[in-house]
């Protein structure tokens, strides 16, 4: 199966086979990364916007890099200053867009459903960077990549995700990937980090780390996210940190091999300790940024072929015309 997506909004609509299509590109942008032919012109002629409507420093970072690498030309619009703030709607933010003519839009949004919306009005592929609470899918995808290079495969692994799980897209779109590729998914936190209906995800629930991460292969660990809270989620960090934050103790009940992960940005000493989260034999954080780029390259990639596919259709029926 080819990778048939004309936009990726999130890991839902897509096939495990395609997943694995993707990863499979990723990888060799990866090993390409690492040597010295880091540049390509698969995207030579196409524009990629990169429109971030919340502040972010690796995913932006790494759509930019990515689309670089790629040969495309890159702009990023700063959307905290634009005419957004001066009463533009998202469909009028579209329209202006769609005059430019670009080919890739990369968009992070803080409402659910807005980066849909922009899909279902430009011409050109879009991509998620991150909607509300909804999805990130190109988070999960770097995730799935480090863990298949890791543990040499992304299927029958028992993976334990950690913390702010009713908050976190990053949590739903990983409990979606994993869940595809028939892993057994655990979540642990507080009950009042949990989302309403979690029993519906076909995952297993946990209020207890050391019960939770018994014999794990991977622990996924997430920080809290205070700007989507409005109230009392937690009585206070450190009691959050003595009974949810990982450290080589609670480790310890995970296997022995277990890697450790976290999308970042980390707030050390909170849910994580910061040791644990340099140890070169556990942690697997910094491949986790670095596989960023390359499965953004690849998400990118695959989609301008769709687009370059669907354009030249378009092309010859008008010509039949």
């Amino acid at each position: 199966m080819t990778f048939r997506a004309e936009h990726l909004l999130g890991i839902e609509p897509l096939h495990p086979a395609e997943i694995t299509a993707l990863l499979d590109l990723a990888d060799t942008y990866a090993e390409q990364n690492r040597s010295g032919r880091k540049h390509t012109d698969v995207l030579a002629g196409l524009t990629q916007i990169n429109m971030f409507f919340e502040a972010s420093t690796r995913t932006q970072a790494s759509f930019e890099l990515a689309g670089q690498r790629l040969g495309a030309d890159v702009m990023s619009m700063a959307m905290q200053a634009s005419s957004i703030r001066k009463g533009e709607t998202l469909i009028d933010t579209a329209l202006t867009l769609n005059a430019m003519h670009p080919d890739l839009l990369v968009v992070r949004h803080p409402s659910s459903g807005a980066v849909d919306l922009l899909a279902q009005k430009v011409n050109c592929a879009v991509l998620n960077a991150g909607d509300g609470r909804h999805e990130h899918p190109t988070q999960a995808l770097l995730d799935a990549l480090t863990i298949r290079r890791e543990k040499g495969r992304l299927h029958r692994l028992s993976i334990a995700i950690c913390g702010d799980i009713a908050h976190s897209r990053v949590a739903r779109s990983n409990i979606l990937l994993l869940g595809k590729m028939e892993n057994r998914v655990r979540l642990i936190g507080p009950p009042t980090l949990m989302p309403a209906g979690v029993a519906e995800f076909g995952v297993e629930v946990f209020d207890d780390m050391e019960e939770g991460l018994k014999d794990v292969d991977v622990v996924m660990m997430l920080r809290l996210q205070k700007e989507r809270m409005d109230g009392g989620f937690i009585p206070s960090e450190r009691e959050y940190y003595h009974r949810f934050g990982l450290d080589a103790e609670k480790l310890g009940a995970a296997k022995p091999d277990a890697i450790v992960m976290h999308p970042g940005p980390m707030n050390r000493g909170v849910e994580i300790d910061g040791t644990l989260a340099d140890d070169i034999n556990r942690s697997v954080i910094q491949e986790q940024v670095e596989m960023g780029v390359a499965v953004r390259m690849a998400a990118m990639d695959l989609l301008a072929r769709n687009l370059r596919a669907k354009r030249g259709a378009e092309m010859v029926a008008d010509a039949g015309a």
